[in-house]
């Protein structure tokens, strides 16, 4: 960060650098990544710290404050999408005993809105609600770009320059191998991500409906580890899912 951060700005900043380390973050810390005065930093911190947005775990360790999280759940609950999601979700990792996802596209990433995990005892998926991960590499990014993207122009511009960052073995990083897949994604009306975000793990994607949008507005998911669930198997199950979609959301939501 160059730009010389002042009033708002700063302390929006700061609160954001904080979110960035779950388990605390020193101010020297955050002056350096910030390029900010310690004594800016540190008015900044008081102002998290009076409206409850920043705490201190230990002498000069910081992290988001308890008002924070509460905020930010009570929004994430409330919202009607989640409403709706959260049972489809919950009935989805019950039935396969896998990770679900409801996620949205959000520029050249996907952003994990709501999360069931399967039952206890399971290997757990390390996604988070909130998390991004590059839309490219992912089962709901590619469906969800399927709609959107028709042509070379369109992925660079919502990519840059190619090539992209090959995360594993399998990641697909050329715009001519990532346009084909998506043109097989719009024909065959769901995505798969075949260990190409992460070794071992596989998953299927089918696009989602909930406003009466032209596209789909997000994508829900089913993830597994691939030993214990092949792609195949969850290839095969992408009709179940697209009942159990319909039978929480009705048909429309399958757009």
């Amino acid at each position: 960060m160059t730009d010389r951060l002042v009033g708002a700005d700063r302390v929006i900043a700061v609160l954001t650098e904080l979110a960035e380390h779950p388990a605390g973050v020193t101010l020297d810390e955050l002056a350096s990544t910030l390029q900010s005065p310690k004594p800016t930093v540190h008015r900044a911190l008081a102002t998290l710290r009076r409206a409850g947005l920043a705490d201190t775990i230990g002498r000069g360790v910081y992290i988001l404050g308890d008002e924070y999280l509460r905020l930010a759940f009570r929004n994430l609950d409330g919202r009607p999408e989640i409403a709706r999601m959260q049972p489809l979700l919950e009935d989805l990792a019950s039935r396969f005993g896998e990770t679900a996802h409801y996620a949205v596209l959000s520029g050249s990433d996907i952003v994990y809105r709501a999360k069931m995990d399967p039952p206890q005892g399971a290997v757990r998926l390390t996604s988070v609600i909130g998390g991004r991960n590059p839309a490219y590499r992912t089962a709901v990014g590619k469906v969800l770009l399927s709609s959107r993207v028709r042509d070379v122009d369109d992925l660079t511009a919502v990519f840059g320059a190619f090539p992209l960052e090959q995360k594993t073995p399998h990641t697909l990083t050329t715009a001519d191998a990532l346009l084909a897949e998506l043109e097989a994604t719009r024909a065959r009306g769901f995505g798969i991500d075949d260990e190409e975000n992460e070794v071992g793990i596989a998953c299927v994607a089918v696009p989602v409906v909930l406003d009466g949008s032209a596209v789909p507005t997000g994508a829900v998911s089913v993830s597994a580890v691939r030993f214990r669930c092949p792609l195949e198997r969850l290839v095969d199950a992408v009709p179940e899912i697209r009942q159990a979609i319909t039978d929480r959301l009705g048909p429309a939501a399958l757009g």
